[in-house]
Order: structure tokens, then C-alpha cells, then sequence
């Protein structure tokens, strides 16, 4: 493994504790698709492209944006540093 995936690997982790921490999330599946992006202007900064599926009770009730809201909160600090893209799929258990 080349330091990039290392430091990715670290990266995922982060967000998934980041996530646990403030969602209490049910389900959390966080998918790294950064090689996906080589090239991409994104990509020359560092950050990272994640698609990122999360079931939590918190989102019971809120509307999409909102649940977004949420799930960026979560992680501001990595927000266009250590991630450039995230793609969110936020569902409340009722619809899963």
C-alpha cells in the first residue's frame, strides 16, 4: 500500500468516528471513489471523493436537506481539506 491509501484509509476512519460520534448511525457505509477522480481538480488538492450511506433515528421526521445539514456538520473540519466530494444517501430507519 502506497502512503496516498494509508493516508485515505486514516481519512475513512476519521469521518466513520466522526459520524458514530455526532449520527449514532444504524447503518454507515462510507465508500472511498477518490481513484475514480484522478486528475480531477479536487484531487490535486488532497481531498478525498467519498459516496457515503447512513441510516440514523436522528433523521426521523427531517427533510433531505436538513439530513444533509447534519451530515456535514458532522465532519466540517474535514470539509475541502481532507474532503473534496461527498455524496449522501441519509434515511431514517422508517425507510429503510
Amino acid at each position: 500500500m502506497n502512503s496516498v491509501d494509508n493516508g485515505g484509509h486514516g481519512r475513512i476512519e476519521r469521518i466513520r468516528a466522526a459520524l458514530q460520534a455526532a449520527l449514532a448511525p444504524l447503518e454507515l457505509v462510507l465508500d472511498d471513489d477518490s481513484a475514480k477522480h484522478a486528475g480531477h481538480a479536487g484531487a490535486a488538492s488532497g481531498g478525498g471523493h467519498y459516496n457515503l450511506r447512513i441510516v440514523s433515528a436522528q433523521f426521523e421526521g427531517l427533510k433531505l436537506v436538513t439530513r444533509h445539514r447534519l451530515v456535514y456538520d458532522s465532519v466540517h473540519d474535514m470539509m475541502h481539506k481532507e474532503i473534496h466530494a461527498l455524496a449522501i444517501t441519509a434515511l431514517a430507519p422508517s425507510e429503510v
